[in-house]
């Protein structure tokens, strides 16, 4: 009889211990707010994977020097829960560092992942290793990737930031970091077709110098984001071990500085893709946790600019970006320029519009003439940097329902903490400048 009450006690202890130890898929979009959804939903003409979650809370988004945040303070907030300067990662305005939630949980037994488009050594995925005052310092946080040990998993770009400019790196120390990764036991690689068959459990994908290519004209050799994806929860859940992966759709934020509706448009669409890889393995597994917001909105986005009206079907015929545009239509050439503006949108161009565009500076005719193309087929934006404008935070899974009504962003990582019982770090009241 005390043997079968032990043998009870035992296998309760033992299902508590699986309830907490939650896995966790963290995606984040960033520069991605309601509206990059919305345009998105209705340029694709369905419900998108990411409204489909059951628990819906909103967030606001300010840092601690300023209400709006860029990405460095945004992750800081999102991965570690405190409210940092403006460029900093997970270093306080006292120059003290905080752990991100992902550093925590691997101290407790996870495995880590990361899965993004743009650079590994970036603010948003750097929040997860990385401790800078400056998220411009991409060297050190490279080095500092190697050296914490933190991530088993990763995969997206910027393998310039780990190879000695003698490799073909931008490194002035010498040292190959990738090799340094290798001795530790990672396997490296460097194009779409090796993640397919990649089985290690330590993994670094670098599948670019810098960043990948936008989504909208991405070679073939560079995967997409529900690709990598799958490839990480693959990697990471194989082993019975509990894992968190944070997945960014990186570049939904750089085609809204851009203020280029097609560019979002399709940036939200892979994103959303990798969101569905993500919830249909928690459906699958019934013990994982899934969190979709962004980490602050970008460009201002609004969904008319007038009128009572968006031009959908103009819209939805569009060819790619004006960044595609422009490769192919050069300015100078009026008569093509006309006509290659009239095939790819849509849009019977003025001569007074197109003597605008011939005196822009080159640096500024893309984004210039990204506006006027959303403008012409009904999409609004108000400047062509971030806003303090508040972000929808999705959840799916065990302690979803806690995501709900109005939340800081910080509450986002406090939360999670909470939910997996690895909440070991103290949250002092960090003041802001123009908060609240």
């Amino acid at each position: 009889m005390r043997f079968k009450l032990f043998l009870t006690l035992v296998l309760v202890v033992s299902l508590n211990l699986v309830v907490l130890a939650l896995n966790v898929i963290f995606l984040v979009g960033d520069g991605m707010s309601a509206n990059q959804l919305v345009l998105a939903s209705i340029l694709e003409n369905r419900l998108l994977t990411t409204m489909t979650l059951p628990y819906t809370g909103l967030t606001v988004t300010y840092s601690s020097d300023s209400w709006v945040t860029d990405s460095a303070p945004a992750g800081t907030a999102l991965f570690c829960g405190f409210k940092t300067l403006n460029k900093a990662i997970a270093v306080l305005a006292n120059g003290e560092t905080v752990p991100s939630i992902f550093e925590i949980a691997k101290k407790a037994g996870y495995r880590i992942g990361i899965a993004v488009t743009c650079q590994i050594t970036h603010a948003t995925p750097a929040a997860i290793y990385g401790h800078v005052s400056s998220r411009s310092d991409e060297l050190t946080l490279a080095k500092q990737f190697v050296e914490s040990g933190t991530v088993d998993v990763a995969f997206g770009g910027g393998w310039q930031w780990f190879l000695p400019e003698g490799k073909g790196g931008v490194r002035k120390d010498g040292l190959d970091l990738i090799e340094m990764l290798e001795s530790k036991g990672y396997q490296y690689i460097t194009n779409a077709d090796e993640l397919k068959d990649v089985s290690a459990q330590k993994v670094l994908g670098l599948f670019a110098k810098n960043y990948l290519e936008p989504v909208s004209d991405r070679p073939a050799n560079q995967p997409t984001l529900d690709v990598m994806t799958a490839k990480a929860i693959e990697l990471l859940s194989k082993s019975g071990q509990p894992f968190m992966l944070m997945v960014e759709g990186s570049q939904i934020d750089w085609e809204c500085h851009a203020n280029d509706f097609y560019g979002a448009w399709k940036e939200v669409v892979e994103f959303d893709n990798a969101v569905k890889v993500a919830l249909d393995f928690a459906k699958r597994d019934g013990n994982t946790l899934v969190i979709v917001t962004g980490d602050h909105e970008t460009g201002g986005l609004s969904l008319s600019n007038g009128g009572y009206t968006i031009n959908v079907e103009q819209a939805r015929k569009a060819k790619g970006t004006t960044a595609m545009f422009l490769k192919q239509y050069n300015v100078a050439d009026k008569e093509k320029f006309f006509a290659g503006l009239k095939e790819w949108y849509g849009i019977e161009l003025k001569d007074s519009e197109y003597e605008y565009f011939t005196k822009l500076p080159a640096n500024n005719l893309r984004r210039e003439l990204a506006r006027f193309v959303s403008q012409k087929v009904g999409f609004g934006w108000t400047t062509y940097d971030h806003t303090a404008g508040v972000v929808p935070v999705y959840a799916f899974g065990p302690g979803a329902h806690l995501f709900t009504g109005f939340m800081d962003n910080t509450d986002v990582a406090k939360m999670i903490m909470k939910i997996t019982s690895l909440n070991t770090v103290s949250f002092p009241k960090v003041p802001a400048a123009a908060g609240y």
